[in-house]
């Protein structure tokens, strides 16, 4: 898995919930790392945080949508601390194949 966060506490909660489960987790700090992870390399799902410097989750899962690396590109979870009503609709419409919102649940997350 593939997972895109800037904030660190985040980035620990998520990786230790996506190992605790077994799974690998490549984990990447801003939407053009995830570019660039994409491009070297497949994964079966990524998570991607839509608030990040540089290039932030919607940017960077368009990109990685329409690049297509020589294979389809794996479903993509939103993952944001945006939980008003509206913002699952909004990343679904945005191309987004889930939505998690923070303060993550575990329950949420798998």
């Amino acid at each position: 898995m593939l997972v895109a966060e800037d904030n660190q506490v985040n980035q620990q909660l998520v990786v230790r919930l996506l190992l605790k489960r077994g799974h690998s987790v490549l984990l990447v700090g801003n939407g053009r790392e995830a570019i660039a992870a994409y491009e070297r390399e497949s994964f079966d799902v990524i998570v991607m945080d839509l608030q990040m410097p540089d290039i932030g989750g919607f940017e960077a899962a368009a990109a990685l949508r329409a690049h297509g690396n020589g294979h389809r590109c794996p479903p993509i979870i939103a993952m944001t601390a945006g939980a008003m009503e509206g913002d699952r609709e909004a990343c679904l419409a945005a191309g987004m194949d889930g939505y998690v919102a923070k303060p993550l649940s575990p329950k949420a997350l798998y």
